[in-house]
């Protein structure tokens, strides 16, 4: 049987459940920590266990690139190679192929693209992609597509869905099925709301163990994404997971969760974690701010992590002015245990039935918190 997600409880649209996977369970909603080359950047494995995270991300292109498919199989795959044993999520390869790579071609069979590393030439075609996967052992294989670009008319949105769906269907004949592994197809359309029907009907046919949402966090702003949300949701097969990519915010996570979304994952908190911000119960703060350089308070008195029972605000803003390392990898740590936590408040409260007072209330802390957001 190949990973199926089974739904413990509702509250309105949203849902509580356990994706089960051939490498662990996995309560949802859940987010996903961006390991793009076998590392959550500034994080062990351990640490990154220690923050609640129970599926991580891989990335297609970048370990295709370095060290190669190939040589992770042969030391045992991507679990092994990175010491996860738990389940992983390998996307496809294609958002960074559109963004990454140089002098690209694309047909309607695939993409041919210089790498941006050494400015080697590859190919990538869905069933090139499927194999990569395939070669890291990921849990969970992403269908290849291209991730339309904002703002695109009409037509142009039309012609990068079709493709897409040109490159599920392919997708889908090259995925070998294996009992707890699942492949997910990504529904395009940008923010046209017959596109988005088209797409998810079509990956519906194909069939799949469960459904993304692409091609949204690209500068449509919030309103515009929830909107597509609202409308995608609807045509999505209840019985198996939805995941939305590349999102987002805490405000962002609270509201597509609340729209029926169980899947998430985004760089935002670990690249803040580098940059000195911190998202908190408390608000988003900046670490550099001289107005920390004294203050013996935890980072957030709400959390348990490394961050915030060991060390001070002060501390910590020492480490980002000394341009110590340590000090994006204590904000790391906090700032994927705070979303880990974010998340698990958030599944609570679809059990108890009162999802709504519960995102009230953390939003209510986050506008009355010390720094706007």
């Amino acid at each position: 049987m190949s990973l199926t997600h089974d739904v413990i409880a509702t509250d309105g649209p949203a849902r509580a459940g356990v994706l089960r996977t051939a490498h662990g369970e996995v309560a949802t909603p859940v987010f996903m920590p961006v390991g793009t080359a076998g590392t959550v950047k500034a994080m062990t494995a351990d640490a990154v266990r220690a923050t609640g995270a129970r599926l991580v991300l891989g990335n297609t292109y970048h370990l295709m690139l370095r060290p190669g498919a190939e040589r992770i199989e042969a030391l045992g795959g991507l679990h092994r190679f990175m010491d996860w044993p738990g389940p992983i999520l390998t996307d496809s390869g294609g958002f960074q192929v559109m963004s990454l790579a140089q002098l690209r071609k694309m047909d309607a069979d695939g993409v041919t693209f210089q790498s941006h590393i050494d400015g080697s030439r590859h190919r990538l075609t869905p069933a090139r992609s499927i194999e990569i996967q395939h070669l890291l052992d990921a849990t969970i294989s992403m269908a290849l597509d291209e991730c339309t670009p904002f703002p695109a008319t009409e037509e142009q949105a039309a012609a990068s869905m079709e493709l897409s769906m040109r490159w599920a269907l392919l997708s889908k004949d090259a995925f070998v099925p294996r009992a707890g592994y699942g492949l997910f197809g990504i529904v395009q359309g940008s923010v046209y709301p017959h596109l988005r029907d088209r797409s998810a009907r079509a990956l519906t046919d194909i069939g799949f163990e469960g459904f993304a949402i692409g091609g949204l966090a690209v500068g449509e702003g919030q309103e515009a994404m929830f909107a597509v949300l609202d409308h995608t949701v609807r045509q999505l097969p209840a019985d198996r997971p939805r995941y939305l990519m590349g999102v987002g915010t805490p405000d962002d996570l609270i509201g597509a969760v609340s729209r029926g979304i169980d899947m998430f994952d985004c760089v935002m908190p670990t690249r803040a974690g580098r940059t000195a911000r911190a998202y908190t119960s408390q608000g988003v703060f900046n670490l550099r701010n001289a107005r920390f350089a004294a203050d013996d308070r935890p980072l957030d008195p709400a959390c348990g992590c490394l961050a915030c029972t060991r060390h001070t605000r002060a501390y910590l803003h020492h480490l980002f002015r000394a341009d110590e390392m340590l000090g994006p990898m204590l904000l790391t740590w906090h700032n994927l245990s705070y979303y880990h936590d974010l998340m698990a408040g958030l599944r609570a409260a679809i059990i108890a039935g009162r999802l709504a007072a519960h995102a009230e209330a953390v939003r209510a802390v986050w506008q009355a918190g010390e720094e706007p957001r």
